[in-house]
């Protein structure tokens, strides 16, 4: 857990460490002052059992990552109406994260699609045991996709298996081009970078694709950089739906191809986030 939030302790893990919990004490019976590797450890194995829960039903988990306003939720709905026309249909679901509020999933549930809400507190990220609970209340037989929408943070998230395969994140032009540089864990750990509200480009003068790219491959990151508009009345006529349409097909397929090998597909973990949740409990 942070020393400043305290993330890394959770309501789903949170008897991990208090009185009578697995970790509450060291093998010397003292209270345990550094906890971070035993949740990490913890979250870890927790993670690799709902990786095991998607696999057993082919269904590809995909941790949606950004800054608070960047529009996750606006992607998810416009990934259901574009779904909708698709000559090949998929079925997907959603797991909502945020601190408070039922929001974002009602907005996902008004367009017929599953979506259970995680309401974290004061936790900025989720982990694999909120997920885990999430999963009890989700049925994934016949689904294709499952987005786990994480909370608004450009650092946390990155740093926790959920049990998910891949991870997308979205930078909004309207945030600068430079988060990449300033928030390297983030982009490092991403499949995929959505540059989203392009439709803005026409009018922002301080947001260069280019720039905003070169600071994704400075980070050793080959992943593809797609520009996207979720807006409804966006003028671009090329919103970059189809590319992004396309990308989740060829991930479904790819992950697919995996599990008949009698394996599975791995997101990337950047374990020096994870150095920035050490903290002591005293």
């Amino acid at each position: 857990m942070c020393d400043t939030c305290g993330c890394n302790v959770t309501d789903a893990n949170r008897n991990l460490i208090e009185a009578g919990g697995k970790h509450a004490k060291t093998e010397a019976g003292n209270e345990a002052v550094e906890v971070l590797q035993n949740l990490l450890h913890e979250n870890n194995h927790r993670a690799a059992h709902n990786r095991e829960h998607f696999d057993k039903h082919q269904v590809l988990a995909i941790n949606l990552m950004s800054s608070p306003g960047s529009g996750k939720t606006a992607l998810l709905e416009a990934t259901i109406d574009a779904l909708k026309n698709s000559s090949e249909a998929l079925s997907i679901a959603v797991i909502e994260g945020d601190l408070e509020t039922e929001n974002d999933a009602q907005r996902i549930r008004d367009k017929h699609i599953p979506a259970i809400q995680i309401t974290t507190g004061s936790a900025c990220h989720l982990d694999a045991y909120i997920v885990h609970d999430a999963l009890h209340e989700l049925s994934l037989e016949g689904l294709d996709i499952v987005f786990i929408e994480n909370v608004g943070n450009l650092v946390c998230p990155a740093s926790f298996d959920l049990g998910h395969h891949l991870n997308v994140t979205l930078l909004s032009v309207t945030e600068g081009d430079d988060k990449p540089a300033k928030y390297p864990v983030m982009f490092r750990a991403s499949n995929l970078i959505l540059l989203t509200k392009s439709d803005l480009l026409a009018v922002l003068d301080d947001f260069d694709v280019t720039k905003a790219e070169e600071n994704i491959r400075n980070l050793a990151n080959p992943a593809p950089v797609f520009q996207l508009s979720a807006r409804k009345n966006s003028v671009l006529e090329d919103h970059g739906m189809e590319a992004w349409i396309n990308w989740l097909k060829q991930q479904i397929q790819h992950y697919k191809s995996h599990l008949e090998s009698g394996e599975t597909v791995l997101p990337k973990i950047q374990t020096e986030g994870q150095t920035l949740h050490e903290a002591r409990v005293v």
